[in-house]
């Protein structure tokens, strides 16, 4: 699976922009940026045309949408998108949240984070994975997120602050791998670990599935670690169902394979892959205007 070249894993926006946005929502509210969203929203799928097509064939062929339907919710994904950028800044700009939060699943995180091994998050570019990071806290272990090293200073800044009060660490994805080192230590001490699982991390190595009437690659190294370190895997996705309220869905990802035992290594990841698909695409039928991934993701 391929990144398109525009895709560069960090905000835009720039860092005058983004820095503007934390000095607006300093003195104004969220529904006052939402507003101004409506007005960019349509500039932004002209200029951004790429972008455009690519989701409103998301629509066609993989939802099966109507035209008018598929248009219709390409312009719902790009507000949706936009309101979620501006969710992340206002809680820069305030330090604190106005957003309410519901988690389904809850009981399975539970468990994990009191017992003594590690786990491992899977989630995905669907919704508002961050958002997680910055509403639920907690103190039983460590998490360390693994997420892309491009960002900009302010982005890095602030992030760091709020996560970093919520017992929550970041790993920058490095050229060198030298990341995978970090992911095993944290592991190996009994901490959390969560990992973006739709999309390549540097390495190549991946599993296709079908997905969404498709073909598409997902990347096996979130698997392969929980195999390895012999670990549990949760998929989570933080979808926003109100302007002021985001649910989070939490479910175990299991092996499709039933004789664990004597079944080989590679048999059991490709298990957990299919196990992790199936659980996005069923939140991608449910939410399918946030879906966030702005590239050829299928296979031709």
């Amino acid at each position: 699976m391929q990144e398109s070249p525009q895709w560069k894993g960090k905000t835009g926006g720039g860092v005058l922009g983004q820095q503007g946005l934390i000095f607006f929502f300093k003195f104004l509210n969220l529904r006052m940026g939402y507003f101004v969203m409506t007005l960019v929203v349509p500039f932004y799928m002209l200029f951004s045309y790429t972008n455009s097509k690519i989701i409103y064939q998301f629509f066609r062929k993989r939802m099966g949408a109507t035209p008018w339907r598929s248009f219709a919710g390409t312009c719902r994904n790009h507000y949706v998108f936009g309101q979620i950028i501006l969710d992340r800044f206002v809680l820069f700009a305030k330090g604190q949240s106005p957003f309410e939060l519901e988690v389904t699943g809850n009981e399975h995180f539970t468990r994990l984070i009191n017992g003594e091994k590690g786990f491992l998050i899977a989630g995905s570019h669907i919704g508002n994975f961050e958002i997680a990071g910055y509403l639920l806290r907690q103190e039983k272990k460590k998490i360390n997120a693994l997420v892309y090293a491009g960002e900009t200073e302010t982005v890095r800044r602030h992030r760091e602050k709020i996560l970093k009060n919520n017992h929550i660490h970041l790993i920058p994805v490095m050229d060198d791998m030298s990341h995978l080192f970090a992911v095993h230590t944290a592991l190996r001490n009994g901490e959390v670990v969560t990992i973006p699982s739709d999309r390549m991390l540097g390495s190549h190595k991946s599993l296709t599935c079908n997905f969404l009437n498709g073909e598409a690659d997902f990347p096996i190294g979130t698997f392969s670690l929980a195999v390895a370190l012999e670990v549990e895997a949760l998929s989570v996705f933080a979808i926003k169902t109100s302007d002021k309220k985001y649910t989070v869905y939490v479910k175990p990802v299991k092996t499709d394979v039933r004789e664990a035992d004597t079944i080989t290594r590679q048999e059991r990841i490709a298990g957990y892959v299919r196990s992790y698909v199936s659980d996005v695409e069923t939140i991608v039928r449910r939410y399918p205007e946030q879906w966030f991934n702005y590239y050829e993701f299928w296979k031709a």
